[in-house]
């Protein structure tokens, strides 16, 4: 434990070591709920994220008494998986440096591809002194450790823009986006598109009931807790489909506690075929104010555009109803333009304690970040909507 001349700063090995209350109090006022308390608690408690897996714990708690005013979960990293920024072409390059680029320090929601990472702080605190005091926290640790890099992942866009410009290095990324511009209804979003896909989405959605398949929202209190089981099941169901590409890291026990403790903030898609009162495929979704966040999905077999519904149209559809402003669907292929998400750019992070890195990422960094640019209008000229004059979302929908 070291102090400052204001805060009294503290480390912790596991979210645990801090009571969910005084997290929560700085976590709630936030936009994200990937840094509630509750979020964070089950992916280390199940063993999901933990040492074992390459993550250790290693939360930036600073204290004023007994009150905590600022945190920042972070991670020591020993590998790259799980962060979705795909640096391992940067381990690489440093290795042939000689530099130990792991283990690193890594500031994000751990295996959550979804912007709105940022420091927690109290409201009413000196918010820029007390960023500076856990930057200062930040730099100490990562130089006594000998670490060669610090990255915060997925950043919020107003928080980063405030950061002092003290060595943080910004690196651009393609994600997607969906917003809702005032729909009064899933009709009305449907008529923005070109005739074409809007006959293709509308097939798709049609198929459903062809099928035989009904799908059904649940959230809240609504949610049966069995399906937990299931949604594990279907997890691992789609993972298996990506054999050495797939993103396996969680186990039954988080999602077991998310459908116990966390229910507040989930919306689940469940389809189900016939009478059968088990769901055939399930989606797990997050909300938190007027923002909905995809995660996970699958299915028990395969079924002819399931998919689509389960994680785009029926969503977008609870979305309108109940006036969400944005819908992240998460990482993956381009498909999403052709139903109605953007590619919009989101920010990491990074500042090296290696000269030789910080000076060769610098140099590259301009026309990484050219190139992620165009990679996203060429997505968007893609885009099958029927006006041009649409405002598409600028950044990463917080």
């Amino acid at each position: 434990m070291d102090t400052t001349s204001l805060w009294t700063v503290r480390w912790l090995d596991s979210i645990d070591q801090v009571d969910c209350r005084q997290w929560d109090k700085l976590a709630l006022p936030l936009p994200t709920p990937l840094l509630e308390w509750q979020w964070l608690h089950h992916l280390e408690a199940s063993g999901s994220i933990s040492p074992r897996f390459g993550w250790q714990p290693h939360h930036l708690t600073l204290w004023h008494g007994q009150e905590l005013v600022g945190a920042a979960p972070l991670y020591l990293k020993t590998h790259s998986d799980g962060e979705f920024i795909f640096d391992h072409w940067w381990a690489q390059l440093a290795a042939e440096y000689g530099v130990e680029y792991y283990p690193k320090l890594v500031g994000m929601s751990p295996a959550t591809p979804s912007a709105g990472y940022r420091f927690l702080m109290a409201e009413g605190s000196d918010q820029p002194s007390l960023m500076r005091s856990m930057l200062a926290a930040i730099d100490r640790f990562c130089r006594q450790e000998r670490l060669s890099c610090c990255h915060f992942n997925y950043v919020d866009v107003p928080w980063f823009a405030g950061l002092p410009s003290d060595g943080f290095i910004g690196w651009q990324h393609q994600s997607y986006l969906w917003k809702n511009l005032h729909f009064a209804c899933f009709e009305e979003y449907l008529q923005t598109f070109k005739s074409d896909q809007r006959r293709n989405i509308r097939r798709e959605r049609e198929s459903m009931e062809k099928q035989g398949i009904e799908i059904r929202t649940f959230t809240g209190d609504a949610i049966p807790s069995a399906i937990a089981a299931a949604m594990y099941r279907y997890y691992l169901n789609t993972n298996d489909r990506y054999g050495p590409w797939a993103a396996r890291f969680l186990n039954g026990e988080f999602f077991n506690g998310i459908f116990q403790d966390y229910r507040h903030r989930l919306l689940i898609v469940a389809a189900f075929k016939g009478r059968g009162s088990v769901p055939i495929a399930l989606s797990m979704l997050l909300v938190k104010n007027r923002h909905l966040i995809g995660r996970y999905w699958g299915c028990a077999e395969p079924v002819k555009d399931l998919h689509f519904n389960m994680c785009f149209y029926a969503p977008i559809q609870w979305a309108i109803d109940n006036e969400i402003e944005t819908f992240d669907p998460g990482a993956g292929s381009p498909h999403k333009i052709y139903r109605g998400f953007e590619a919009v750019s989101n920010t990491s992070l990074h500042r090296f304690y290696d000269l030789r890195l910080k000076i060769i990422f610098e140099q590259l960094i301009d026309r990484v970040n050219n190139i992620a640019e165009g990679d996203i209008d060429a997505l968007n000229r893609h885009l099958p909507f029927a006006k041009k004059d649409r405002h598409p979302p600028s950044g990463n929908g917080f």
